[in-house]
This record gives structure tokens, sequence and C-alpha cells, in this order.
């Protein structure tokens, strides 16, 4: 006898992710469909929260300020939701910690995030620019230096890797269809 949860669910890991995920959660939570990014360790689900109604003479620190409590609310009501949601797919998706976040008007705030320690070997010439970025007080240490060089070659550098994950899906495509014997 088979059962729905037998059967195994083709395509690629962000498809049945967003699959799962549209699947499992309330559909009044969020204004469309909400991002899913993952990694090796991590699934971050992103939704769109509709922005507060603001009268016309609403200043911008009075919006900034409505925003925040629109994401600090979703944030507490859906609290022990999010929780079960996220054990659930911890279990299906291969241990994969779940990392929840909002947008809502301009502003995107993250609820829960890990950070994985990464291992890497450096010339001195690249520890020196770490350094640099130490010493100068653009970051506590080495490791803040190194993440944030990730992030600023990754706000440089978006189209570019938008391009790149691009290609890797098209591959994994490629993958999935590939020989049945």
């Amino acid at each position: 006898m088979s059962t729905a949860e037998e059967e195994p669910v083709t395509g690629s890991l962000t498809e049945k992710l967003r699959g799962w995920f549209s699947g499992r959660m309330p559909s009044d939570w969020f204004t469309e469909p909400p991002e899913i990014r993952h990694d090796r360790e991590e699934i971050s689900v992103i939704g769109t929260l509709s922005p507060p109604e603001a009268a016309p003479s609403t200043t911008e620190a009075e919006r900034a300020a409505a925003i925040e409590g629109r994401s600090r609310r979703f944030r507490e009501e859906t609290r022990q939701q999010r929780i079960e949601i996220a054990r659930e797919a911890e279990l299906r998706f291969g241990g994969r910690k779940v990392s929840w976040g909002v947008n809502c008007g301009e502003r995107k705030v993250m609820f829960t995030t890990i950070s994985v320690p990464v291992m890497t070997r450096l010339r001195q010439s690249e520890r020196l620019v770490l350094d640099t970025l130490v010493d100068a007080g653009v970051a506590r240490s080495r490791s803040d230096a190194l993440a944030w060089c990730v992030r600023l070659v990754g706000q440089h550098e978006d189209s570019w890797l938008a391009d790149l994950r691009e290609a890797l899906r098209h591959v994994e495509q490629v993958r999935s269809a590939g020989p049945r014997s």
C-alpha cells in the first residue's frame, strides 16, 4: 500500500521547497508567494506583508515605526506555527535549519538566521586586506572583515551572481533529466 508521503517527489530542491512551504503555510500570511532560498545548512523563508495604511500627513519616522510594528506583530502572532513548520521542514529536508523573515514596505526584517563557520586558507596578501579592515574599524575581527567582503561582492556583483545561479539551475535540470539506467 502506497501513501502520498511514500511516493518520491521529483524536481529540484528549490521546487520541492517552494511547493512544500506554500502547501504547509497558512495562505493568509503573505501577500504573495514567499521567497525561498537555501544552501547546505539553512532554508530562508521571506514573505511579503502588506504595509500599514498611512495618512498623507504621516511622517517618514511614523511610517518606519508602523512598518516595524507590523513586522513585530507578524513575528509574535505566528511564532508557534513557524516553529512547528520549521521543525517539520528540518526533518524533511536533511536537517537544514529554517530562518524566517518578512518584507514590509521598503524594509526587510529577518527574525532568525544562523551563522555558520567557514574555514578558508588565505595567503598573506589576502590576510592583510582583512587586517586593514579590522585596523580601520570597518570590522571587529578577520571573520567580520571576511563577511563584510562577501556582502560587498554580493551587492556589487548581483547580476553576475544571478546569472551564475541561473546557469547552475540549468545544470541541476539536466542532471535530473539524465540517463535513467
